[in-house]
């Protein structure tokens, strides 16, 4: 009894204290808090001993890396097979429903001195009721083309007024017939241009095909009207010649903007290729062409663009052409129609 006395003084002299900690006390000016329930955890309420095995199979299932193999395999077990689509199909370029031969087997190829004219053929274009080339092609415009001529007039006239844009378009016509008047004399072996005028000689046009006049000769025909007998349509082609030792049908333009590719001259291999075909069955001329020649020529002298078109090229073109033709007769017979209503 006087041993655990001793120790209880002994504990209570030591400096080592023992100190009991505080209960928590919170302060709040709401009394909210002090009549809000304790929210209940939904997971406790769990019979953890039934689901205990499900718990443990997820918590220790380590899931491998995902590749594309096995996204696919997922999406097909949440989503089913993918069903695979059909490629688009490629639109088919229209056929005509009238095919006609740009070429005819009854008119040789090769030259025929004793059937060939021996002056170029000027055969003089009158105008009928049979449509003309240029008419074909003007009244069957795309509308992208029709767009674009109109939003050019429309901003040629905001810059220069109506007179002005007639003023130009006046000028732009008489100048491309000059042009053409001088490339008819340098090819005809009657004419001379520099007795005609030497002052077209000095034009920038004319100056801009030089390169291109080296490599023309045999001209058959200038400024010569031509019709196709079966097709019915006209034109007045500006020259046939030999270019580069081949027979073609030779267009001069003349053109403000560089165009160094064919597909920047629009229309104008349609009108060549049909210039073609017209030559190719018109009985006026004996001979037989295959390609086709667009010479664009530049106002400030610098070379023109010979854009040459062989017999696959011509081809292509005469199947756009003839639908082109087609169109037009379409229009026509609908128009008659409703104006016989």
């Amino acid at each position: 009894m006087k041993v655990f006395q001793t120790i209880c003084r002994q504990l209570q002299s030591s400096k080592t204290l023992f100190v009991e900690t505080a209960p928590r006390v919170v302060f709040s000016t709401s009394s909210y808090l002090w009549g809000r329930k304790k929210r209940v955890n939904p997971y406790e309420q769990v019979d953890q001993e039934k689901y205990s095995d499900l718990v443990r199979s997820v918590l220790s299932f380590r899931g491998h890396a995902r590749t594309p193999q096995s996204l696919f395999e997922e999406d097909a077990l949440l989503y089913g097979p993918v069903s695979k689509s059909k490629a688009p199909k490629q639109e088919e370029e229209a056929v005509p429903q009238n095919w006609f031969p740009l070429f005819n087997p009854e008119k040789s190829i090769k030259p025929d001195p004793a059937r060939d004219p021996p002056v170029p053929l000027k055969i003089p274009f009158q105008r009928n009721a049979i449509p003309s080339v240029t008419r074909v092609l003007q009244q069957t415009m795309t509308s992208e083309q029709t767009f674009y001529l109109e939003k050019w007039r429309q901003r040629m006239i905001l810059e220069l007024g109506e007179d002005g844009f007639a003023e130009y378009t006046s000028n732009m016509f008489l100048q491309g017939k000059q042009f053409h008047g001088a490339l008819e004399s340098i090819l005809s072996p009657q004419g001379n241009l520099k007795e005609r005028d030497e002052s077209l000689l000095e034009s920038g046009y004319v100056q801009s095909v030089q390169h291109v006049l080296k490599d023309i000769s045999g001209v058959r025909a200038l400024e010569s009207a031509v019709k196709h007998e079966t097709l019915q349509y006209v034109g007045l082609l500006d020259c046939v010649a030999d270019y580069q030792g081949k027979l073609c049908v030779i267009d001069w333009k003349t053109s403000e903007k560089p165009k160094p590719f064919i597909r920047n001259t629009f229309d104008n291999p349609l009108q060549v290729v049909a210039y073609v075909g017209a030559v190719n069955h018109d009985a006026n001329y004996s001979f037989q062409v295959q390609c086709g020649l667009i010479v664009v020529a530049y106002k400030d002298g610098s070379p023109a663009h010979p854009h040459f078109m062989d017999a696959e090229l011509c081809s292509q073109y005469w199947a756009k052409w003839l639908l082109r033709l087609e169109e037009y007769t379409k229009k026509e017979k609908s128009q008659n129609i409703q104006k016989l209503d």
